[in-house]
């Protein structure tokens, strides 16, 4: 494992003392970089004092249950679900603020279960990148006064990334996550059916080994993202012949790839080129 330098020994520092203040924590767990370490970190500072709650819901990839799991019994962190199977009306709407509604149902559904364990604070993994990005999200976090302790330590996603290594925590470099509602542009109901659509085909270009990539949702069109490095291997006709296949049979009727690969939030360019009085 590589060594901590002494201002990231110190962050780490203080991001204990932050979540340890609490005396006693539920971490929002989704199965990611940021949120297995908090776990980790949670379960250091409170021991048995910590637990973890994943909200299993329709907007959630399939895989990411199984790496929630997995990270919980590498932690030791006590870990409890909860299965939401619909689709509250504001989140199926797809607004811009779409996120504002899906994390004040979703983290109000973990407040509750945390409190029935006795436990009044919880905690997500927000860092300090996030807030260079468009994140409604954040102000259903402050309305429900869930604590950020990785942006009161004053941690960037690399240095999570660079704690998740030291500690030997399999995510350290897994791909950037987001729920499977932002493939589908804003203003276009999101069903179960869009979301089961979008999950079987990017598990089909998991299966073809590529680590970042999205399913961006047009009607029956599928365009894909993959990370920019990984746009060669699509020289491949017989890989593109099947990628094809296999995505078309996850119920889409054309496929077609982005050439300038995957870029965070590509959905949101809407948003900075709409008219400002619009």
């Amino acid at each position: 494992m590589p060594d901590l330098t002494p201002a990231l020994d110190e962050k780490y520092r203080r991001l204990l003392a932050a979540i340890a203040r609490h005396g006693r924590v539920a971490v929002a767990f989704s199965g990611g970089v940021d949120s297995s370490l908090l776990c980790r970190a949670a379960r250091e500072a409170l021991g048995d004092g910590a637990i973890a709650i994943t909200l299993v819901s329709p907007m959630m990839p399939a895989d990411d249950l199984a790496a929630a799991r997995q990270i919980a019994a590498l932690t030791g962190i006590a870990h409890f679900l909860i299965e939401e199977t619909t689709i509250d009306a504001p989140v199926a709407a797809n607004p811009p603020d779409r996120c504002y509604h899906c994390k004040k149902v979703e983290f109000a559904h973990i407040a509750q279960l945390a409190a029935n364990h006795g436990i009044q604070t919880v905690l997500d993994g927000t860092n300090l990148d996030d807030e260079s990005d468009y994140r409604p999200g954040m102000r259903a976090l402050a309305e429900l006064h869930i604590a950020s302790p990785f942006r009161e330590a004053g941690l960037a996603k690399a240095d999570i990334r660079a704690l998740s290594r030291h500690f030997g925590l399999p995510t350290w470099d897994k791909p950037a996550a987001a729920c499977l509602a932002s493939r589908v542009p804003y203003g276009e109901p999101i069903t179960l059916e869009k979301l089961r659509r979008i999950d079987r085909a990017e598990h089909v270009l998991r299966e073809h080994g590529f680590r970042q990539c999205r399913v961006r949702h047009h009607g029956d069109i599928a365009r894909i993202e993959v990370a920019p490095a990984e746009r060669s291997r699509f020289f491949d006709e017989r890989l593109l012949d099947t990628v094809s296949r296999e995505i078309k049979a996850a119920g889409y009727r054309y496929v077609c790839l982005e050439l300038e690969g995957y870029q965070t939030g590509s959905l949101n360019r809407v948003l900075h080129d709409a008219p400002k009085n619009a």
